[in-house]
């Protein structure tokens, strides 16, 4: 009997739980944290990839572009080739302010929101 009672007690615990993340993910806030991710992540990741697969297509098919010497032994495919490695950098760069300033507090605000929203239903209990 008392094992019945625990697992009936649990499923409205889970049930609670269930309504209020889905009323966290049917808010506005939640979809204006998905949409201002979206609108970083997406562009870089295209943009990113674009300039990738232009360097290998040219590694690919242009060698004597890229094989032309700008200065010594420095030529275009080693600069582009280490220009990969910055742009990599930068991207991370910029996504991590991006993220500290813009996603994390609104993140932290939808966050504390569920928690007081699940305290809430555990102290009407």
């Amino acid at each position: 009997m008392v094992n019945v009672v625990r697992a009936t007690l649990s499923d409205v615990n889970e049930e609670d739980t269930a309504a209020v993340y889905q009323r966290a993910y049917d808010s506005k806030e939640f979809h204006e944290l998905r949409r201002r991710l979206a609108t970083f992540v997406i562009p870089i990741s295209v943009a990113f990839l674009l300039w990738y697969a232009v360097y290998v297509l040219l590694a690919t098919y242009a060698h004597e572009f890229m094989s032309q010497k700008l200065f010594g032994n420095i030529n275009v495919a080693l600069v582009m080739g280490l220009g990969q490695f910055v742009t990599t950098f930068a991207i991370t760069w910029a996504y991590v302010r991006f993220a500290n300033n813009t996603i994390d507090p609104m993140a932290t605000d939808l966050r504390e929101h569920i928690e007081g929203e699940l305290k809430a239903g555990e102290a009407g209990k």
